[in-house]
């Protein structure tokens, strides 16, 4: 049975930032007693309060930024009481923190293939991190795409911050308000007639996006991996609550369920079922 990892902690984090981006997320930055090592992408930390604002349980969110000296970015989309809880700390505030957590991206590989990330709204989140660290593993920045897609503009968080890691990026917004006009997929398709050679895709964001995505890579023979936004309870693998259905001849064998907090949230997408 699966476990959490080895180096995750409970502690009081110190909050160092708040930063509004897009029409309804922030930026939460937090410094810690001992700075984390660098950390994988596409893991995650469970964050509340440490006063009765917060709900009980923590909120997941991937890490979405660690600086040169081991502070946290994590990138937050208001919606319930644990998002609104957050948005109102303050500089300096305590926040309770436990991770990091679960398992992030496959070791980045530059084998000549190319790599698109594909994000939708807050699915973002793991992205920033693995787009670094595969440059900084040897792929070559012209061989990474990150399509971003989102309803209208608004909800294409930290846009610029993308472009400015200079890789090939792609907005689609359904509206049109940026970039391409259509979602994801379209966009992944209007990308294939210039594509030359194997491509690698990498997804996080709405469960019927990822399953769209998933379904263009297997149709156009893409290896492809899959970062589940699965609710979690307590997200060590106890309270079961994040159970995610296994494919019958995937890695995971006859076992019906993973547990997407220690078994994930990372995935091949031949593993599980979105």
């Amino acid at each position: 049975m699966a476990a959490p990892p080895s180096d995750t902690q409970v502690q009081s984090a110190t909050v160092q930032s708040l930063r509004p981006v897009g029409d309804d997320a922030f930026v939460l930055g937090v410094t810690f007693p001992e700075p984390f090592p660098a950390l994988a992408a596409g893991r995650f930390f469970m964050l509340r309060r440490e006063d009765d604002l917060s709900p009980a349980i923590p909120r997941p969110f991937s890490v979405y930024r660690q600086d040169e000296n081991g502070a946290l970015e994590f990138l937050v989309k208001t919606l319930g009481k644990g998002t609104q809880a957050l948005a109102k700390t303050r500089v300096g505030e305590p926040v309770l923190v436990v991770g990091p957590l679960g398992n992030g991206w496959p070791a980045w590989k530059a084998d000549g293939s190319a790599k698109w990330f594909v994000g939708g709204g807050i699915g973002s989140a793991p992205f920033y991190m693995a787009i670094q660290q595969a440059v900084a593993q040897g792929v070559a920045p012209e061989l990474i795409t990150f399509v971003y897609g989102g309803r209208t503009k608004g909800f294409l968080y930290d846009l610029d911050l993308f472009r400015e890691l200079g890789v090939n990026v792609v907005a689609a917004t359904d509206d049109g308000t940026e970039g391409f006009h259509g979602n994801v997929v379209q966009a992944c398709e209007s990308m294939l007639e210039a594509q030359n050679g194997p491509v690698q895709v990498f997804t996080c964001g709405p469960d019927p996006m990822m399953k769209a995505v998933v379904a263009f890579a297997d149709k156009n023979g893409f290896e492809s991996w899959i970062s589940l936004e699965t609710y979690m309870g307590c997200g060590v693998g106890i309270c079961n609550g994040c159970a995610v259905g296994t494919t019958e001849d995937g890695p995971f064998g006859d076992w019906p369920v993973a547990k997407c907090c220690v078994d994930g949230p990372v995935f091949a997408s031949t593993a599980v079922h979105v």
